[in-house]
């Protein structure tokens, strides 16, 4: 008898493993295949756009599910602002990448997948220098994205504030600083402080942090309220103080210097690089405008590295004020800043430059004087030596060291990192899998995904009885198992 019992137990206890087995591999066909929706951001900077494709599971409530990066593409060419004289070409450069985007979202849900293109301080120029050319370029690619069947919801030019504090959104929505999923399915909101953000491209630079002190300046003051948490951000653009804007500025600083003549020496180049260029190749900037010499635009000047550290990091102090300052405390040109506190993320060009620094040139960057010794080195390499350290960066090779001395002097002089504050910056391309940046926290704001008020339980229920039911198989597979385990052992006691 006892034996019988202990068979069936262990047919029940099969059963309930089998049972297990097809509801984990079932579960998604309960209520069909949960699947994910899509949405499509186009970031268009000053040097170049990139597309990228995120996705979420479909099956939460007010589209709650944890957002991923699905795909990306990087338009060939240069920025749309580039395209000024000839706007039509604008939007046809986007048709490689979105036909990418027809392929990688599922046709079924092209309808259903907003897509947005947001232009950062590239197209802020140019709006300045020449607004109906501004427009004309936002209409052309904007025709562009209507052609195309996802659920374009339109091309705007971001405020350098906007892209600071979207910056700021995607680096502690990714890592989780906002809220995450419990292994139930619940909302927890961790105790854990958010990570500064500091966003480098190629016309502007951005800032951005969460700060108990007095913001005496209301433009850098931002309130948030997220997950049903309050957010006090601090946050500051500096358009002219992107990459490519900067190393503009620098040229006309030795031009200035040498004034106009036909060979200009270039201390942050490198000995043995020298490169001919139009003027109107760097005046043809509102950074550098009023800087521009009577010259005709169209003459040419050649200038020659000379890899003099120090000169190079005279100039590039230059192109900032440290004078003047209004407020208790100021980072440069006259601008409030409270002191920095806290982990912080750089990305973009700041992730590029110390990449180059630890891989390249095989420097550690722990403190500022690592920077500042790793940018010295960079600026007495000859151009052969680096060449030969990195044939495939030849492009942007000969303004590492122009690039390397100004985020040196941005980081310690401006934002006032020092020993003990600049250890707490990671500097990082992607958290996880995803791109950090100004776009998903655009694609987050502007689709709701991220609601003011903390998410209610009810969210997780459905989820939390998939939890339920696999717990009590559990339990009753293991009680049988441990049943029937015991009856074998009793009956072969009894026979013995």
């Amino acid at each position: 008898m006892a034996r019988r019992l202990a068979a069936l137990l262990l047919l029940l206890a099969l059963g309930c493993l089998l049972g297990i087995l097809l509801l984990l591999l079932g579960s998604g066909d309960a209520r069909g295949p949960p699947g994910f929706k899509y949405g499509i951001v186009l970031d268009a900077g000053s040097s170049h756009t990139a597309m990228f494709i995120y996705k979420w599971p479909a099956d939460k409530e007010n589209d709650t599910g944890v957002v991923s990066e699905h795909s990306m593409c990087d338009v060939e060419g240069p920025g749309i602002s580039s395209y000024s004289s000839n706007p039509l070409v604008a939007g046809t450069s986007l048709e490689h990448c979105l036909n990418q985007a027809l392929r990688d979202v599922p046709k079924e849900k092209h309808a259903g997948t907003p897509l947005y293109l947001g232009a950062t301080a590239g197209m802020r120029l140019l709006n300045i220098a020449d607004p109906q050319a501004s427009d004309a370029v936002l209409r052309a690619v904007a025709a562009t994205l209507k052609t195309y069947p996802f659920d374009f919801r339109g091309a705007k030019i971001l405020s350098g504030e906007e892209e600071g504090v979207f910056g700021w959104v995607t680096a502690n929505y990714l890592l989780e600083n906002f809220i995450k999923r419990g292994w139930l399915g619940e909302w927890i909101q961790p105790q854990k402080k958010t990570l500064g953000a500091m966003d480098f491209g190629g016309a502007s630079t951005q800032i951005t942090f969460e700060t108990r002190d007095t913001i005496e300046n209301p433009r850098n003051e931002v309130m948030l309220k997220l997950y049903g948490q309050a957010y006090k951000v601090y946050t500051q653009s500096f358009l002219c103080y992107g990459r490519d804007q900067v190393l503009k500025r620098l040229l006309s600083k030795f031009l200035q210097a040498e004034s106009y003549q036909e060979t200009v020496s270039h201390p942050c180049w490198p000995m043995g690089y020298n490169k001919s260029l139009l003027l109107s190749s760097i005046y043809d900037s509102p950074c550098t405008e009023k800087e521009r010499p009577s010259l005709a635009l169209n003459t040419i000047v050649t200038l020659v590295g000379t890899g003099n550290g120090n000169l190079c990091t005279l100039h590039v102090s230059k192109l900032f004020d440290f004078t003047n300052c209004s407020f208790s405390h100021c980072s440069f040109d006259g601008v409030f800043q409270p002191k920095v506190s806290g982990n912080f993320i750089a990305f973009s060009a700041f992730f590029y430059t110390v990449d180059f620094i630890q891989t390249v040139m095989g420097r550690p960057v722990h403190l500022p004087s690592d920077l500042k010794d790793a940018a010295e080195t960079i600026c007495t390499t000859s151009w052969s030596e680096l060449l030969l350290k990195a044939p495939k960066l030849e492009k942007r090779l000969p303004d590492y060291c122009a690039v390397s001395t100004f985020v040196y002097l941005l980081t310690t002089k401006g934002y006032n990192f020092n020993n003990h504050s600049f250890p707490n910056i990671a500097f990082q391309k992607k958290a996880g899998e995803t791109s950090i940046g100004w776009a998903l926290g655009y694609m987050l704001n502007l689709t709701n995904m991220i609601p003011a008020e903390n998410p209610s339980s009810h969210k997780s229920m459905l989820y939390n009885y998939w939890v339920i039911l696999i717990l009590l198989f559990v339990v009753t597979t293991l009680t049988s198992l441990v049943t029937a385990i015991c009856l074998l052992r009793h009956s072969k006691s009894s026979i013995i």
